[in-house]
């Protein structure tokens, strides 16, 4: 099918999608490039396509709508000129699962949301879980810095004190985040089933999260006290990966 006007109901519903509401409401959003729409493709939440009038989409067994490079960046979020793009579906996010887990706690930044997410499905941490006041993980740079990766993970919304507690009752260990009353990564004795907690970028992990954890861990640095959270998550994932 073929769009050319702005104004078309389509694309009018396609903008909305940049506002979490409406997301929400249709359990959709938008991705944009190549590499993003390969993953999407992998992990079957593609529901259309929508293509620069004249190119041509490798994804043919979804419905195609060929619009105008003007319609493509009323819709788009990067101002990088794709030419290709998606309405995909919310994956159907599961129950807890998996041996390794993270936690976030107040993660606000989408930038570094994406970036754990990457992180952890590098490392093979199957479930993320996020407090109720994380970013939106449909955000689009949150989508954009996962490279795909938001597509093959288990990412549940839920308060972190019932989380613990499930997981406790199910056998994992879990680690939280501080600089205070903690043991070093390093020495750490590291359980197969576990559950890492990064915290907010300004404040780390909450107290009352804290004080429910079965051992504290923090990175052991020359100089400063703290690391970005993002960073600080690839180093504690990457070390309890290993050992």
């Amino acid at each position: 099918m073929e769009i050319t006007s702005l104004t078309n109901a389509k694309v009018k519903q396609w903008v909305k999608y940049k506002e979490k509401k409406h997301r929400d409401q249709d359990k959709k959003f938008i991705i944009e490039g190549e590499h993003l729409l390969e993953e999407a493709h992998k992990a079957g939440l593609i529901d259309c396509i929508i293509i620069e009038k004249g190119k041509t989409s490798p994804y043919v067994e979804y419905p195609q709508y060929e619009v105008t490079k003007e319609i493509l960046k009323k819709i788009a979020n990067s101002v990088s000129g794709n030419w290709i793009m998606a309405v995909c579906n919310y994956p159907n996010y599961q129950d807890i699962k998996g041996n390794k887990i993270v936690m976030l706690d107040g993660v606000q930044d989408p930038g570094n949301l994406g970036t754990i997410l990457r992180t952890a499905h590098s490392f093979s941490y199957h479930t993320v879980i996020l407090s109720k006041d994380s970013v939106d993980v449909f955000n689009d740079k949150v989508v954009r810095s996962t490279q795909g990766a938001l597509f093959h993970l288990n990412v549940i919304r839920m308060d972190l004190k019932e989380a613990i507690k499930d997981l406790k009752e199910k056998g994992y260990h879990i680690y939280g985040t501080s600089l205070h009353e903690a043991k070093s990564l390093q020495e750490v004795s590291i359980e197969e089933n576990h559950v890492l907690i990064m915290g907010n970028e300004g404040q780390g992990v909450r107290e009352d999260i804290l004080a429910l954890t079965d051992q504290n861990i923090y990175i052991e640095m020359d100089t400063f006290e703290s690391l970005n959270v993002a960073v600080a998550a690839g180093i504690c994932m990457y070390t309890l990966n290993k050992r």
